[in-house]
C-alpha cells in the first residue's frame, strides 16, 4: 500500500512538471526596453537666440512654441518692404487709370495755344513776303523774312507735339508700362512675402507631441538650421523593442497579441501587439547557417503598446509576454 503510495505521488510530480514544462513552451517571455525615437528640433533660420522656453523632462504638445529668435532687423526690413510695395501699387494704379479729365484738358489747351502760336506765324511770314513781293525784296530785310520763315516752322512743329500729347493723355499707358508696372509690384509682394516668412521661421515649435530629452542651445547662442536647439523624443507611438530566438522565429508573426509588464507595476500588464517582425538576423555571423549557430541568431520584435495613461518611460525595461497558443488560425 506505501509503495503504491508513493508510486502516485511520483506520478503526479511528473505530471505537474510536465503540464509546467508546456505552459513554459506555450509562453515567450522577452526582455527589452521602451523604445526612443528622438527627433532634432532646430530653427529654420539663422539669428541669435532671444528665448527659449522649455527645460529637459519638458512634456511638450505639437505646435508648442519652444523658442524665439531676435528678429529686429527682419520687422524693419518688412516694414521698409511694405512701404516700396505701397509705392509700386499706386504707381500701377496711376498707369491703369491713364489721365485725369483734368490732364486731358490741359492738354487739349496747350494745343490751342500753339495753333494760335503758328497761326500768329504765318501770318507775319505772309505780310512779310507781300511787302518783298511788293518792293522787288527792298521793303524787307533778308534777314526778317528768314527770321519769320523759321518761326513759322517751329510753331507748327509745335501745334504737331501738342497733338501728340493729347493723343497720348486721352489713350493713357500702354499695355507694355501696364505689363512692367504689375511685374514690379508682384516683386515688391514677394520679397514683403519672403521677409514676414523669414520672421515667421524665427519662432521654433515643437513638430509632435514629446519630451524634451536635451536643451542643446541657450539664449544667446547663434541658432541655424544646422544647429539643433532641442532634442525631443516622442510620446507616441510608443513600441518595446525585443529580440526573439530563431527557434521561435515561426511560431510568432505581426498582429499577435503581447503583455508588457514592468518591475515597478508587475501586477499590472499593458496590452500590445507585434507590430514588426524583422526578418534579417542581428547576431554575427549573419550568413552563417550551421545548426548550432543558427539557434543562436535573433531577431528583431517590435511590440506596439497602448499606453493613455503613460505609465511606461522611455527607454524602461520591461518584460514582454507572448501567448504562443495564439499562433494557430
Amino acid at each position: 500500500m506505501r509503495r503504491m503510495t508513493i508510486l502516485g505521488l511520483a506520478m503526479s510530480a511528473l505530471c505537474l512538471a510536465a503540464c509546467d514544462k508546456k505552459g513554459e513552451e506555450n509562453q515567450l517571455a522577452l526582455q527589452g526596453n521602451v523604445d526612443v525615437r528622438q527627433v532634432s528640433v532646430a530653427f529654420e533660420q539663422t539669428g541669435r537666440i532671444a528665448e527659449l522656453r522649455a527645460q529637459e523632462g519638458d512634456t511638450v504638445k505639437a505646435g508648442a512654441v519652444l523658442g524665439l529668435l531676435d528678429t529686429v532687423s527682419l520687422k524693419l526690413q518688412a516694414e521698409q518692404a511694405k512701404a516700396q510695395a505701397d509705392v509700386q501699387e499706386q504707381n500701377l494704379r496711376r498707369l491703369r487709370n491713364g489721365s485725369r479729365p483734368e490732364e486731358i484738358a490741359q492738354a487739349a489747351a496747350r494745343l490751342t495755344s500753339a495753333r494760335a502760336e503758328a497761326d500768329r506765324a504765318a501770318t507775319e511770314l505772309a505780310r512779310l513776303r507781300g511787302i518783298a513781293a511788293a518792293t522787288g525784296g527792298r521793303g524787307v530785310a533778308g534777314q526778317d523774312l528768314d527770321r519769320a520763315e523759321k518761326a513759322a516752322a517751329a510753331a507748327n512743329a509745335g501745334v504737331r507735339e501738342q497733338e501728340a500729347a493729347l493723343r497720348l493723355a486721352r489713350e493713357g499707358a500702354r499695355a507694355e508700362d501696364i505689363a512692367g508696372g504689375q511685374a514690379q509690384v508682384e516683386a515688391a509682394r514677394a520679397q514683403l512675402a519672403l521677409l514676414r516668412h523669414q520672421i515667421d521661421q524665427g519662432v521654433l515649435r515643437a513638430p509632435v507631441d514629446g519630451v524634451i530629452r536635451s536643451r542643446l542651445l541657450e539664449p544667446g547662442d547663434i541658432a541655424s538650421p544646422q544647429r539643433p536647439a532641442f532634442a525631443l523624443a516622442r510620446t507616441q507611438p510608443k513600441w518595446v523593442r525585443v529580440y526573439v530566438a530563431q527557434p521561435y522565429l515561426g511560431r510568432i508573426r505581426p498582429g499577435m497579441a503581447a503583455s508588457v509588464v514592468s518591475d515597478s507595476q508587475p501586477d499590472q500588464p499593458i496590452a500590445g501587439r507585434i507590430g514588426y517582425l524583422s526578418s534579417v538576423a542581428e547576431f554575427t555571423p549573419k550568413t552563417v547557417q550551421t545548426e548550432e549557430l543558427r539557434t543562436s541568431l535573433v531577431y528583431e520584435v517590435r511590440v506596439t503598446v497602448d499606453d493613455p495613461a503613460n505609465r511606461l518611460r522611455l527607454g524602461q525595461p520591461v518584460t514582454v509576454r507572448i501567448d504562443l497558443t495564439g499562433d494557430k488560425q
